[in-house]
């Protein structure tokens, strides 16, 4: 039965504190409730969402969350409901001790956008603690000679709830000597004091028991007990006096250990030991004898504990003096603590915004914090700002709050991140003041575009390269990062539309090394350009462009190519020298050119091969041919020379002109076939020999028969011979001036004529032409056949070639070849 009530009293109590609970709203934007202590974990406190004024859903939206000023958090929010709960039993004793009211504060934030508000929760006490007296038998000595009325006072019971839960009254079992008298403190719980109704009388009873009883005002009333015995002296006629009933002082609450408070003195007006006063704490509570000692011989009252006035304010000291008999009297030291700035302000960060977007717009919320200074009265105003010149600003919200804000443009390129410090200073004096650091880093943004490391770039690449050869590479740097740093690089169309490049170039996209595509060829294309586009990896992307010229580097791939004079393949080319020629004479120029450049198409030109090396020279620079002497008439008519044409390229090309140079007396002379003095004779084909049998007799035949039909044609066939001049044939085929040949034999020819003298194979004898279409035909008197002539083109030989005539002033046929 008695354990039924009990549960339904408790049940009562609960639903009493419980309508308790409520919720008001002060300043600005904090936010009130009450709860009981010693409510159960995820116990129903209040709906944050309802009394915010915001949408459930809001909620989660913006990312709501508690943050404690202290270093825990009794609370925790439902963010889908809105609900406010307890996380775990609250003990409003180990909370805030005998502080009444007992208040929990924490911020409700929400991050998106940044906001925060504030919330006090007061816990409320119930009775969960009964009253205990620390000493649970003391010992009062008190002469039998105790006059009536005198009071003693009793230890405090100690009773750790606060109100009307807290110790409330005493109680004192019956007896005949004594009543008891409740007595209030300035600071402190209620003490009793015993007061005689009865003389003592040792004879009589020398011992008196009693029972004390502490009660509290809770529902049900809670209580402790202390047994009193009080044991009767013999009679001792003075007791010792004080000389105030009260002492007071003031100590600073940063007074170190064993610094003097105050000094008592009594007097008592006895003789021998029982005038000796010793002097002692009587009953007072635990802290005090924590932090105070009384010299039992001076009764100085030192300090034996740290002072904090945010903790006690004042401290009420009971000061017992007894003399040698045993009789004793009290007295009371009131200590004030004397408050000083011994407290720099406390700096609370309640959410941070990190990292922050580089294009973050001024006034941007980067911080929500709080300061607090224990010290209101002598602290004085608190002040907050940065310790360095960054970028932020600190901007007050509401009482003790501030939100670190952008004030400035953010660049990560430059800085990618801050080490924000906050100082918080009070006014003193001495003025504290405390830093916190604040790290916020910043985000990148695509807001650089990519750089090439050279305004334009030039690559080299050697002709007749391998296909997807390395030739060179181009680099763009990104100041931003990750994706918005990597950057892809591509080949550009010309304005032009030409997109011929694309088949000579290739581009890594990756990492903008280029390729040849092609074997490059310096005679085709000696350079060329094209842009290159390097993009960003950004949302929206940047790009930068940049020229890249190819120059093709000459390789020595070609061998010099003779123009002058013309080399067929089959028949040596002639030139014709007078015999009358001398040292120094210009015989022909030998005319070559190379496709390669620079040094790979330097031209030199060496006498290779000749009938007679001590006759002629050729010039290395131009190629000029010239005599070394004077032809004499022991040289040999018909020369040959091979000269030699080198570049000077690395390995060095080189090829060679055949010419023959006939050796004449005269340009009169004929069209002469000379034996070839570089070749040995070659033998007749006797098949050669049949045909020309088989033609001479087919074409006998053939002139007989048709001997009467054209005799007289052929008569005047043979007179239009007769009529026919050298010099005719001269000026119409070779354009030379009628004054061609002049009387005289060492006249100089005053125009240039080309010649060809040509080997004819398949014949028992070299065959020599000469003048042809316009020089009759010559038997020759050593061949078999007849040597015909044929049409063949001409470069001329150099403009400066002088040529001497012939001793003989008309071109005609020497009569050793008639």
């Amino acid at each position: 039965m008695a354990t039924a009530c009990r549960k339904l009293l408790q049940s009562r109590q609960v639903g009493t504190l419980l309508l308790f609970l409520c919720l008001s709203v002060g300043g600005a934007a904090t936010i009130r409730y009450s709860v009981a202590e010693e409510m159960e974990s995820g116990s129903f406190v209040a709906n944050v969402a309802k009394d915010l004024g915001l949408a459930v859903e809001k909620l989660a939206a913006r990312g709501a969350r508690l943050v404690s000023e202290g270093n825990k958090l009794h609370f925790r929010l439902h963010r889908k409901t809105g609900d406010l709960f307890v996380k775990e039993k609250l003990d409003r004793e180990s909370l805030c001790g005998k502080a009444d009211p007992c208040v929990l504060h924490f911020e409700v934030v929400l991050v998106e956008p940044l906001q925060s508000f504030r919330v006090e929760v007061r816990v409320f006490d119930i009775n969960d603690n009964a009253p205990v007296f620390l000493n649970k038998e003391p010992l009062l000595r008190i002469p039998e000679s105790t006059p009536l009325g005198s009071r003693f006072p009793l230890q405090s019971a100690q009773d750790l709830d606060v109100g009307l839960n807290g110790l409330q009254n005493y109680t004192l079992s019956a007896n005949e000597y004594f009543h008891l008298h409740t007595r209030f403190r300035s600071n402190g719980p209620k003490y009793a004091e015993l007061v005689l109704d009865k003389p003592l009388d040792r004879e009589e009873q020398p011992e008196v028991n009693m029972t004390i009883t502490a009660v509290d005002g809770g529902s049900p009333p809670k209580s402790g007990t202390a047994h009193i015995r009080v044991e009767v002296l013999d009679v001792n006629d003075h007791v010792p006096q004080f000389s105030r009933l009260v002492y007071r002082a003031q100590v600073p609450e940063n007074s170190a250990n064993g610094s003097l408070v105050a000094t008592v003195t009594a007097t008592d007006l006895d003789e021998g030991s029982n005038k000796e006063i010793t002097y002692s704490l009587a009953q007072n509570p635990e802290v005090i004898l924590q932090t105070f000692q009384i010299h039992s011989e001076t009764g100085e009252v030192r300090l034996t504990g740290p002072l904090d006035f945010e903790a006690i304010e004042t401290y009420d000291i009971d000061i017992q003096a007894t003399d040698g008999g045993g009789l004793s009297a009290h007295s009371k030291v009131l200590v004030e603590v004397v408050d000083v700035n011994d407290n720099p302000p406390e700096v609370t960060v309640s959410s941070v915004s990190s990292p922050l977007p580089e294009d973050s717009p001024l006034h941007t919320v980067v911080a929500l914090f709080s300061i607090r200074d224990r010290d209101i009265r002598v602290g004085g105003k608190i002040t907050c700002f940065l310790k360095e010149d960054l970028p932020f600003a600190v901007k007050p919200t509401f009482r003790n709050s501030y939100s670190l804000v952008t004030d400035r443009g953010l660049d990560r390129e430059e800085v990618s991140g801050y080490n924000i410090t906050l100082v918080a200073m009070d006014t003193g004096p001495p003025t504290l003041s405390s830093e916190t650091v604040i790290e916020v880093l910043i985000s990148d943004i695509n807001d650089n575009p990519p750089v090439f490391q050279e305004d334009s770039y030039i690559l080299t690449v050697r002709e007749n390269n391998s296909p997807a050869v390395f030739i060179g590479k181009v680099l763009a740097e990104d100041l931003d990062l990750g994706e918005n740093a990597k950057v892809t690089y591509s080949l550009l169309p010309p304005k032009s539309g030409d997109l011929s490049v694309f088949a000579y170039i290739s581009i890594n996209s990756d990492n903008g090394k280029l390729y040849a595509l092609r074997t490059m060829d310096y005679e085709a294309i000696q350079d060329f350009q094209f842009v290159v586009k390097a993009t960003d990896g950004g949302f929206l992307s940047l790009s930068s462009q940049v020229t890249v010229k190819v120059v093709v580097l000459d390789d020595n791939d070609n061998r010099p190519m003779i123009l002058y004079p013309l080399q067929n393949g089959t028949l040596p080319c002639n030139d014709l020298v007078p015999r009358s020629a001398e040292a120094g004479y210009l015989v022909t120029k030998v005319v070559a050119v190379d496709g390669d450049s620079g040094q790979n198409s330097w031209l030199s030109y060496h006498l290779f091969k000749a009938t007679d090396l001590g006759l002629f020279s050729v010039q290395q620079q131009n190629g000029e041919i010239r005599t070394l002497r004077q032809v004499s008439e022991r040289d040999s008519m018909m020369q040959k020379l091979v000269i030699l044409v080198q570049d000077h390229g690395q390995p060095a090309l080189s090829t060679t002109a055949s010419l023959n140079i006939l050796l004449v007396d005269g340009f009169s002379e004929p069209y002469l076939q000379f034996r070839d003095t570089f070749k040995h004779p070659t033998r007749v084909n006797p098949s050669t020999k049949y045909l020309v049998i088989s033609l001479a007799v087919l074409s006998f035949l053939f002139l007989l028969s048709v001997t009467v039909i054209f005799i007289i044609h052929i008569c005047q066939k043979i007179k239009h011979r007769e009529k026919f001049t050298i010099q005719e044939h001269f000026y119409d085929d070779c354009n030379f001036s009628n004054n061609l040949v002049q009387g005289g034999t060492s006249g100089p020819i005053s125009q240039p004529c080309p010649y060809e003298m040509c080997s004819a194979t398949g014949t028992s004898n070299s065959e020599f032409r000469f003048l042809k279409r316009f020089m009759p035909n010559f038997p020759f008197p050593h061949g078999t056949g007849e040597a015909k002539t044929e049409a063949s083109s001409r470069l001329p030989p150099d403009s400066d070639r002088n040529r001497s005539r012939g001793s003989e002033g008309h071109a005609q046929v020497s009569d050793d070849y008639m």
